[in-house]
Parts: C-alpha cells; structure tokens; sequence
C-alpha cells in the first residue's frame, strides 16, 4: 500500500465527558492540545465514527465481571483507587473509545488508507483484564489487537513507548505468540512492572520484550533501543498490523515522567515504525493516544509523530549510544531473536 498523506482519524467530543473532580493530569485539555496536533501536522484525514464496544468485543480482553462492575458505574462519580477516576460520562466515553478502536481496525483493513490516528480518552494500556488502573478504565490498543485477530489477522505488533510501562496490555497477551507487544520505558517506575526478564510464558514466551530504561534516558537511548532490539525484533516478526501506544510522558517537558525526549524523537519512532508496517503490513499503523501530561510536549510530540508515520518525515534523532539495558534485553530472549539482534 503507497502511503499517501492522508490518516484514518477516531476522535469524538464525548471523549472529552471523562472529567475530574477538581486538578488531575488526566484532562480533557489534553485532548484539546491533541486536537491542536492533528490541525498543526500537514496531513488531510478521513473521519472514523466512534461507536460503543459491545460485550463480545470486550470480553476478548477484559473478564465479564469487571465489565459488569464497570457498567454500574455508567453515570456516576466515583474512583477506581487512588489515581483513577470516574465521572457520569467516564463509562460511555471509555466504550466508545474502545468500539471506535474496533471500527479503526475494520476501516484500516477494509478500505484504502492503512494509516491512523485514534485520540481516545480515558488513555488504556494499564487497564487489566479485571480491573481498571493507572487513569484507565478498558484497554483500548488491546481490543483493537484482539479484534484484528478475530478478522483474521495473523500476527499483531503492539509497540508502547509511553513512559510508563502498559502493563495491561502484557497481561492481556503474556501467553499469545500472534501478538507481539513491545514497550520502551521508564524503569523502575510505575506501575513496577515492565523488567527485561519479562519475556511472556507458554506459548507466548519471548512475544513480550521490554526494553527497561533509566530515568533521563533521551534521544540516543530510545535510538539505542529502537535500533538494537525493537526495530530488528519487529522486523524478524513481519507484522501484518502495527498498533502503536502512543504516550507522550517520555518528553523531557512532561511532568509525570523523568525521561529527556524530544518532539522529534516522536517523529522518528513513528516514522521508523511505519517502514516496519509498509514492508509486512501493507503499510497499516495506527497511533493510539495514551499517556502525555504536559500539553505542550504532547502537541509537539504527537504532531512529529502524525508526520514522521503519514509523511515519512525526515526526524533526527541523537546517535545511538551503548546501554547497559540493552544487554540485558538480549540475555532475557535467550538467543530466541538472536538471529534478528546480531
């Protein structure tokens, strides 16, 4: 599939519904500042109409009785523990971002532009298949991924390079081989999971690689991890889909993270990412919103990245520098990518 530039784009105003009480990072003023982004990157987009997940689509993922609980707070002002809230629009707005990540995936399949950009709300990677935690309600990259692999799709690519770790969505596919998720993080950091030696179990042993990074970790060390572990990882497995979680909190301006990153950072992930998806996948990827507190380092970051996937923009990024990490990722698989990594 040529790329061209244009994006599938999933937005909705009921996802700016999920409201505080009071201050907290997770806001509706961060969908504005992404809002601003998609204007901001020179790229035209074909609407994706949100609608709620069903029962079916969410049980993939999430168990019946956390869906259950969670429906009883439709319309209610409430939290789930000490970061993550609920208010009376919170369970329709996680719904629909999760049926608008279904409807993403058919339209990424079905039609004729393989490239997308969700700004969901409540952000997802850390929702569990039992619980919701870390500002997440349900998991919106998971669904997406497990109904790729109801249509048929063959072998999913989640890569996470939100700050924190999406411990959530490892859960979700820790024994799955037909979906390989991959995250660069902050280590350790909340939510303490995400070490190098968490590889998956089963069948899915070595389908979860986690590139574990010290805080203040910059340009040169996500290159360094790109470079020497995901990209030839991701490469070696040939995805037929790539879903990117997308968070901003490794920017060196976010408040809730303490890594060094730069807009353009973004811009290279993403572009790198979309070569992966152009060789394997018919060029299908999609960014999803996930976390990205500052609203300035989130426009930047995620206008970099639009164009850096959809444009195949030109980024630069720092030199790749050695890390002690990336030596322990390559211990963790035992030599099962050794191929893909020498």
């Amino acid at each position: 599939m040529a790329r061209a530039p244009m994006a599938l784009l999933l937005d909705d105003p009921r996802f700016s519904a999920h409201v505080p009480r009071g201050y907290h990072p997770e806001r509706p003023e961060r969908l504005t500042a992404a809002r601003r982004a998609v204007e901001e990157a020179s790229v035209r987009y074909v609407p994706v109409a949100a609608r709620e997940a069903t029962l079916d689509e969410l049980v993939r993922v999430h168990s019946p009785r956390y869906l259950e609980s969670l429906e009883k707070l439709r319309g209610q002002q409430g939290d789930l523990d000490g970061d993550t809230y609920v208010s009376p629009g919170s369970v329709l707005a996680a719904k629909l971002a999760a049926g608008g990540m279904v409807a993403m995936v058919d339209a990424m399949l079905d039609g004729p532009v393989g490239q997308a950009v969700a700004l969901v709300r409540p952000p997802g990677h850390h929702a569990r298949p039992q619980r919701g935690m870390g500002f997440c309600l349900l998991n919106n990259v998971a669904v997406a991924a497990a109904h790729a692999r109801a249509r048929g799709v063959g072998r999913v690519l989640v890569v996470d390079w939100d700050a924190h770790h999406g411990n959530g969505t490892q859960e979700m596919f820790w024994t799955d081989p037909c979906v390989l998720y991959m995250s660069a993080h902050q280590y350790p950091f909340y939510p303490g999971t995400g070490d190098a030696t968490e590889v998956g179990e089963s069948e899915g042993a070595v389908y979860t690689v986690n590139v574990p990074l010290s805080a203040h970790g910059g340009d040169g060390e996500y290159r360094s991890a790109f470079e020497r572990i995901l990209l030839p990882i991701a490469e070696a497995y040939a995805p037929e889909l790539v879903l990117v979680s997308a968070g901003f909190d490794a920017s060196a301006r976010d408040p809730l993270a303490q890594m060094d990153l730069s807009d353009d950072a973004f811009g290279w992930m993403a572009q790198a990412l979309a070569q992966v998806a152009d060789r394997s996948a018919g060029g299908r990827i999609g960014l999803v919103l996930e976390g990205g507190y500052d609203l300035v380092g989130l426009e930047g970051g995620l206008a970099r990245a639009i164009e850096g996937m959809v444009l195949g923009e030109g980024y630069a990024m720092a030199s790749s520098v050695a890390a002690g990490e990336i030596v322990r990722v390559k211990r963790a698989l035992d030599g099962y990518w050794h191929a893909a990594l020498t």
